[in-house]
């Protein structure tokens, strides 16, 4: 069964960071979709199973950007 979840991102400032963490995001295991929103400051992620966070914030802080809580 998709699953569907809305993260908040931090550090995103132009379309070049969506397109970055739109990117980032696809290639985490399980993750089917995403769309990432400068505006709403945060993500989209559509995954197989249920997402696993901590994955999400290492690969977001590998790359500068701040998964919010």
């Amino acid at each position: 069964m998709m699953q569907e979840k809305f993260i908040r991102i931090d550090g995103m400032s132009c379309n070049n960071c969506v397109k970055h963490v739109s990117e980032l995001l696809a290639e985490i295991p399980g993750v089917e979709h995403v769309e990432v929103s400068l505006e709403k400051a945060g993500a989209t992620i559509q995954s197989a199973d249920v997402l696993d966070l901590e994955v999400v914030r290492n690969a977001l802080d590998e790359a500068g950007y701040d998964l919010v809580d």
